[in-house]
């Protein structure tokens, strides 16, 4: 790579300061496609034609370039952007005189960046699945053929070290996704971005082929029983080292092949490692994200949720004064009757009960363990309405201080929703209503299954 810098016109570099810079990106994406679809040869017209079926698709501005004048300015786009980048050297002008073309091609060292902006387009296979295959691959054939030598096991290592700064790589660029939580402010958006951002580029691309699908700790095992296999096996290490030197005429001792395996051992030992520390920061990240989900929905009914909101108020405010005379007028506003610890630390303990009291008792039914599933469905019930949606449903239907839920009561999934969660919180000591009744009888009107509530109001409700 160092002997192909002095082959790099100083045109070359422009591409990166011009404003059409990810016009001339996308052209070349799509040239180096045609250019591996035509067996890597591809003559000026179907450069030309290529470039205008893929650019007629979208609407393009092109500025003018320094270096460009006003008949480069009358050529059609793909002509331009064909021309812009030969004259730059980010492709090569091949003339056939045999068969009368002028054939393009893309030079070694262009070819190096754009294989790397076809990997920043996400184009190209996963590296994680390649590189753990060569590997699995390469040491296998080490390992069993006759004509192996010490370069497959370099190889090996090469492979092994990509694959550590992959995942490494990966690990860096996890943390862009706490920014972007932050960021969102409603519901909505951080549920699209958790699942269009999250989801899609690190479970599934990412973090989905790490674990889920096994694919490392599919090849693993394997791999680091032929390595130990080969470190123990004398012999055929004195094998490998003859064949080394008939060969190739090197004579590497065995200490040189053990080491290698070590290295390449020790490599997956810290690929181990990345992927322990992907998967805490999953786990924080799922945490964050579940936490942050149910704050946007519920802080104006949580107590957390506008005390946040009233600090956020008071930091958004300039000046010390400012900021005094704001928490003076909002404390005269305020109502604090009501007294409340912000911990999740609960200050009362439950007493244990004698043993005593619990002889004779049948033992407890044994709760049947909820699914994932279920889970989310109870949670998202729950939080989908808030308490006063709920108190309203029943106080608005009584008569008298009283409602009997009938067939006629519930018309929707959302009203048999809140029949569920009202007869909950009639429990709590502050509701409005108590449940007097819960007669055995079941009613059916067709869509839903509910037993016949008589819900009524307290003496002291609101």
């Amino acid at each position: 790579m160092a002997n192909q810098f002095l082959e790099i016109p100083e045109s070359f570099w422009s591409l990166f300061r011009s404003g059409n810079r990810q016009i001339y990106i996308d052209a070349l994406l799509q040239v180096n496609e045609e250019y591996q679809y035509s067996n890597y040869y591809l003559s000026r017209e179907i450069c030309i034609q290529t470039l205008s079926d893929y650019f007629a698709k979208q609407k393009v501005t092109l500025e003018q370039e320094e270096t460009e004048d006003d008949f480069d300015m009358l050529e059609p786009l793909s002509t331009r952007i064909l021309n812009w980048l030969l004259r730059t050297g980010w492709l090569r002008k091949v003339e056939d005189y045999s068969a009368m073309t002028v054939n393009i091609v893309i030079p070694d060292y262009a070819a190096v960046f754009v294989d790397a902006f076809v990997h920043l387009a996400g184009e190209d296979e996963d590296e994680t699945q390649v590189y753990i295959q060569n590997v699995y691959a390469i040491l296998f054939a080490f390992k069993n053929d006759p004509r192996s030598n010490i370069s497959l096991l370099k190889t090996a290592l090469i492979n092994t070290r990509r694959l550590n700064k992959t995942l490494q790589d990966m690990l860096h660029n996890m943390d862009k996704f706490f920014g972007s939580l932050l960021e969102q402010k409603v519901y909505g958006d951080l549920l699209k971005e958790h699942l269009d951002g999250y989801v899609e580029e690190i479970v599934r691309k990412k973090y989905h082929i790490l674990k889920t699908s096994d694919n490392f700790y599919l090849y693993k095992t394997d791999i680091k029983r032929w390595l130990g296999e080969m470190r123990q096996n004398l012999p055929w290490l004195e094998q490998v080292r003859q064949r080394n030197k008939q060969l190739r005429g090197l004579d590497i001792q065995a200490e040189e092949l053990v080491k290698q395996i070590d290295m390449i051992e020790r490599g997956f030992d810290d690929i181990e490692h990345r992927i322990i520390n992907m998967d805490r920061e999953h786990t924080r990240y799922i945490r964050a994200t579940v936490t942050r989900l149910n704050y946007l929905l519920n802080k104006e009914d949580n107590m957390k949720g506008l005390v946040i909101q009233l600090l956020n108020h008071l930091s958004e405010t300039e000046g010390r004064e400012e900021q005094d005379g704001e928490a003076e007028r909002i404390g005269a506003l305020m109502n604090l009757s009501q007294m409340a610890v912000l911990s999740e630390k609960s200050l009362y303990k439950r007493r244990r009960v004698k043993a005593g009291f619990t002889e004779g008792l049948e033992p407890e039914e044994e709760m049947k363990e909820l699914t994932g599933e279920e889970i989310l469905r109870l949670n998202k019930i729950k939080n989908r309405y808030s308490r006063r949606q709920i108190e309203e449903f029943i106080l608005e239907r009584m008569e008298g201080g009283r409602l009997e839920v009938t067939g006629d009561t519930i018309a929707s999934e959302e009203d048999f929703e809140k029949l569920v969660l009202a007869y909950d919180g009639a429990a709590r000591k502050d509701s409005p209503y108590q449940v007097r009744e819960q007669e055995a009888e079941m009613i059916d009107n067709g869509s839903y299954r509910y037993p016949r509530l008589v819900f009524e109001k307290k003496r002291n409700g609101r």
